[in-house]
C-alpha cells in the first residue's frame, strides 16, 4: 500500500537545513585535509567506509537477494559514474576553490534532465525547463569568466571549474542510469551500495596504480575529515534523504536542496577565506535559478498561476 507523502513542514525544513549544510561542507572538508591526505585517497576511503556500513545494513535487512540478478549491470554502470563524479571532484579541488566546486557540481539536474528527455517519453522537457537550461548554461559561461583571469592567465582555476562541471555531468548521468533501469524499483540501499562499492574499488585502484603515493599524515584533522565524510556524509545523510523521500513530496525536498550550493559557497568563504568575484556570484545565481526551473518546473508553474490569479482579483 502506497503511503501518502506530506508537503513541506517545519520538521522537513530543519532536517533539510542540516543535510544541506552537511553536503555543502564536504568539498571544504576535502580541501582542508588535502595537505595531509590526497583528495583522491580521501574520496576512495570515504566510499569504502560508507560501502561497508551500507553493506552491513543490507545484510541485516535481507533486502538484496531478489534484486541482484536484474540490477547488477545497471548497478555497475551507476557505480562507475559515481566513481567518476568523485574523481572529478577530487582532481578539481586541486585547482579551484570549494565554493566554485559547490556550484558547478550542482549542475547535475540539468544533465540528468537532458538525458532523461532523450531516453524516456514521460520525461520530456517543458518550455519552462528549456528556459532554465538556457539560464544555467548562461550562468556557467559567466561563472567561467570568473575563473579565467586573462591578465594572469590563471588557467588552473578554469581547469578545476571544468572538472567540477564534469563531476556534475557524471552525477547527472548516474541519475539517468538509475531512473532508466531496474534500479529505480530496487531498494535504495542496494543502489547506494553499488555506487559506493564500485567507486571505492575504482578510486582506490587508481590511487595505487597511478604512481608513488603522496605522503600521508594521519593527523586528527585528516582522520576526522575522512570519518565525517564516510560516516556522516556518505552514509547517514544519504539514508536520511531516502527516509525523507518516503514521507515527503520529492518536489518540496528538491526545492529545499538548493540550499546546498549556498552552504558550499558560504563555508568556502568563511572557513577557507576563498575570494568571490562579481562574475562568479552573478553566474552562480543564474545557475541556481536555471536548476530551480528545470527540477521544479511544476512547483514554479503552480506558484506563477497562483500569483496571476491573485493579481486578477
Amino acid at each position: 500500500m502506497s503511503v501518502a507523502r506530506k508537503g513541506a513542514d517545519g520538521f522537513l525544513f530543519q532536517i533539510m537545513l542540516l543535510l544541506c549544510a552537511i553536503w555543502g561542507l564536504q568539498q571544504v572538508a576535502i580541501k582542508v585535509a588535502a595537505p595531509d591526505v590526497a583528495p583522491l585517497l580521501q574520496v576512495a576511503l570515504r566510499s569504502g567506509i560508507a560501502a561497508l556500513l551500507v553493506g552491513l545494513l543490507i545484510l541485516w535487512q535481507r533486502s538484496w537477494q531478489d534484486w541482484i540478478g536484474c540490477t547488477w549491470r545497471g548497478g555497475l554502470l551507476a557505480g562507475v559514474l559515481f566513481g567518476l563524479e568523485f574523481f572529478f571532484i577530487a582532481r578539481g579541488l586541486q585547482y579551484t576553490s570549494a565554493s566554485h566546486m559547490a556550484v558547478f557540481l550542482y549542475t547535475a539536474p540539468i544533465f540528468s534532465a537532458l538525458g532523461l528527455h532523450l531516453l524516456l517519453p514521460s520525461e520530456r522537457l517543458r518550455a519552462l525547463q528549456w528556459l532554465g537550461i538556457g539560464l544555467c548554461f548562461g550562468g556557467i559561461a559567466v561563472a567561467f569568466g570568473a575563473g579565467m583571469n586573462w591578465a594572469n592567465m590563471n588557467r588552473q582555476v578554469l581547469l578545476g571549474d571544468a572538472l567540477g562541471l564534469a563531476g556534475g555531468m557524471a552525477w547527472g548521468a548516474t541519475t539517468v542510469v538509475v531512473r532508466s533501469s531496474r534500479l529505480s524499483e530496487a531498494p535504495p540501499t542496494l543502489t547506494l551500495f553499488y555506487q559506493l562499492g564500485v567507486s571505492f574499488v575504482l578510486l582506490l585502484g587508481y590511487v595505487l596504480l597511478s604512481g608513488p603515493l603522496a605522503p600521508v599524515r594521519w593527523t586528527p584533522l585528516a582522520i576526522g575529515s575522512v570519518l565525517v565524510q564516510g560516516i556522516v556524509v556518505s552514509f547517514l545523510s544519504y539514508l536520511a534523504w531516502f527516509w525523507l523521500l518516503r514521507r515527503y513530496l520529492a518536489s518540496n525536498m528538491a526545492v529545499l536542496s538548493f540550499m546546498t550550493p549556498l552552504f558550499g559557497v558560504t563555508f568556502g568563504v568563511l572557513l577557507l577565506d576563498e575570494p568571490l568575484s562579481l562574475n562568479f556570484v552573478i553566474g552562480a545565481v543564474l545557475v541556481l535559478l536555471g536548476i530551480m526551473l528545470v527540477s521544479n518546473h511544476a512547483w514554479v508553474r503552480k506558484r506563477l498561476h497562483r500569483w496571476r490569479l491573485a493579481a486578477q482579483r
